[in-house]
């Protein structure tokens, strides 16, 4: 039986993630400091509280959680498409995965 494309995908971005010794998302807790690493699907500016506020959505192939960076309107490098490895306490919001200011290192392109 053949894979579908996206399948195969994320397949490949959870052998990478092991790699880099971060944490499958979907095994991330709350409350807790983690290493995640994988693709950024989406980069958006969403206002917070009156202040600006950069939301990227983080997928590893296991699942996804929000990057949001408080004060900063645009980032170097953060674009959707590219691999980043972030580290930081991990919240939930709404039910998703969120790390606020999170470290981060920009890997290879998109």
């Amino acid at each position: 039986m053949a894979s579908s494309k996206a399948e195969l995908e994320a397949e490949e971005l959870q052998k990478t993630t092991g790699d880099e010794g971060a944490t499958p998302i979907t095994e991330c807790g709350t409350r807790k400091r983690h290493c995640v690493a994988g693709t950024l699907r989406t980069v958006t500016l969403r206002p917070r509280g009156g202040a600006p506020a950069l939301e990227a959505e983080l997928y590893d192939g296991t699942d996804v959680i929000n990057l949001v960076w408080l004060g900063r309107r645009k980032i170097a490098g953060i674009d959707p498409g590219r691999r980043l490895r972030a580290e930081g306490l991990v919240s939930e919001q709404d039910g998703r995965k969120v790390m606020f200011n999170p470290r981060y290192e920009l890997r290879g392109g998109a």
